[in-house]
């Protein structure tokens, strides 16, 4: 495969949006744990405690989603430099880390998803039981 410039340049939007829907994520839990701490200065609970850890294991993959995004990002300017200095094949080689990077970013993603899909499942299982 010939690789060009348009190529690698396609990744830029997408990592771009990427990053916006991460740092949306990363925005609502910082809210959730502020709003959490209060909860738990005001009342103190295991369940909090529980809820504050399993934030905190999300946050660790929004931000390790957020550094291989941006090293993906990265790669992929790295990519169209070695194109434009005419080094195909470095350049094919770091297009391949960039690939690999984003799709790891997004793997990550979707684990944190899951963990966020479970814990609103818990939350909405004791509501229920209370009524």
């Amino acid at each position: 495969m010939t690789l060009t410039m348009s190529i690698p340049a396609l990744l830029f939007p997408a990592i771009s949006l990427t990053m916006l829907a991460y740092n949306a994520r990363y925005l609502a839990i910082a809210a959730l744990i502020r709003q959490l701490h209060k909860e738990y200065i005001a009342s103190p609970s295991q369940n909090t405690v529980l809820q504050i850890k399993n934030l905190r294991k999300r946050l660790w993959l929004i931000q390790n989603m957020q550094a291989i995004a941006i090293a993906s990002f990265l790669t992929s300017v790295i990519t169209m430099f070695l194109l434009y200095i005419e080094m195909n094949k470095w350049a094919n080689i770091v297009f391949g880390i960039s690939l690999f990077c984003l799709m790891i970013s997004l793997l990550l993603s979707f684990v944190e998803v899951q963990i966020s899909t479970k814990a609103l499942s818990i939350r909405l299982d004791r509501i229920e039981e209370n009524n």
